[in-house]
């Protein structure tokens, strides 16, 4: 008897605690996605990436791998604008206009509540990554024309390009016919046809031969490189949050590019001071390093990741995700509301 009332009671507080958190999620992945500037971005970064393909053709030894700089970059700073606009979309503004009381109000707690934020934002920023990282498979796959005489990737401009403008295209016929939300609607359209496109490129070269599968994806290789960027994406994104409990628009866009240069230079400017003063070795602790995460080199050089590399990373992007969701809650949990 007892055991069936301790399973019956364990059962009731998972679903007390995950109905709402789920219910926050997806309200904060659907409010995500429908903002303006969530459909801007996706649009931006997408040009950005295909005219990587003309401007990657001004150097003198290897363009494809600056193609793969610029895309991976492109893509890495689509995600930091993406964060920091749309965690002060769903969170700033909520309090702002007083419209979190009516969440907070109920039997949901805050730490629940920046929780069920954090998944939905990283629910939208998912699949806005996904839709750039077949653009940029696209893109690598045509490579940069090294001549005027070489021609275009056909296969990926019909396949690639056509069920991306075909999804577009059908969004805005149900948005004009049927009133539907343009932005979602595209999404869901995009989506699945611009994968459909991209797998079939995959399948053959410029000049339309048979090829294997995973040559448009270097061995596989662009996938770990993207997984790992998107590990990166994640931190920013708790950052953003964590800023936006208590920050503006401004702020919080200005607090996460802080994050993302001093990740940068961690390797280059803090592992020097870190042992020679206490506030190097602080900094050199608390902002991410980023570098764990770019591993462009390594991909250009044929040299594969290991997976224990990921599983490190993974840990690592886990941990300060946590640390900066718990700084987010602690600062929301004193945020005046009402």
């Amino acid at each position: 008897m007892a055991g069936v009332l301790s399973r019956f009671l364990a059962r009731a507080c998972i679903r007390f605690m995950f109905t709402p958190l789920l219910g926050i999620a997806g309200n904060t992945f659907v409010e995500t996605i429908r903002q303006p500037i969530y459909g801007v971005l996706l649009a931006v970064t997408t040009l950005l990436l295909i005219m990587n393909i003309f401007v990657a053709g001004f150097t003198l030894e290897d363009d494809n791998k600056l193609l793969m700089d610029l895309g991976l970059s492109t893509m890495l700073l689509s995600g930091l604008f993406l964060a920091a606009f749309s965690a002060t979309g769903v969170l700033t503004r909520e309090i702002e206009n007083k419209t979190v009381l009516t969440i907070v109000s109920k039997p949901v707690s805050r730490p629940v509540f920046i929780i069920g934020k954090y998944l939905g934002l990283m629910g939208a920023q998912g699949v806005a990554f996904y839709i750039t990282f077949l653009v940029f498979v696209l893109c690598m796959h045509h490579r940069v024309l090294m001549y005027s005489s070489d021609p275009f990737d056909w296969p990926a401009i019909i396949f690639g390009g056509g069920t991306l403008m075909l999804g577009i295209f059908l969004a805005a016929g149900a948005n004009f016919f049927y009133g539907k939300e343009f932005s979602s609607t595209a999404i869901s359209f995009v989506v699945p046809l611009l994968t459909v496109g991209t797998i079939v490129t995959a399948l053959f070269d410029r000049e339309w031969e048979r090829v294997e599968f995973s040559k448009a994806f270097a061995g596989g290789q662009l996938v770990v490189g993207a997984l790992l960027l998107l590990m990166a994406i994640m931190i920013i994104t708790a950052v953003a949050l964590a800023a936006s409990t208590r920050l503006g628009q401004v702020m919080t866009l200005m607090t996460c590019v802080a994050v993302l240069v001093g990740g940068f230079l961690s390797d280059s400017v803090l592992a020097g001071v870190k042992d020679d003063t206490v506030a190097g070795a602080i900094l050199y602790c608390v902002i991410p390093n980023i570098n764990f995460f770019w591993v462009v080199d390594a991909i250009t050089a044929s040299i594969d990741v290991p997976a224990g590399y990921l599983l490190f990373t993974a840990g690592y992007a886990a941990l300060f995700v946590v640390a900066f969701l718990a700084i987010g809650v602690a600062l929301f949990q004193r945020r005046e509301v009402g």
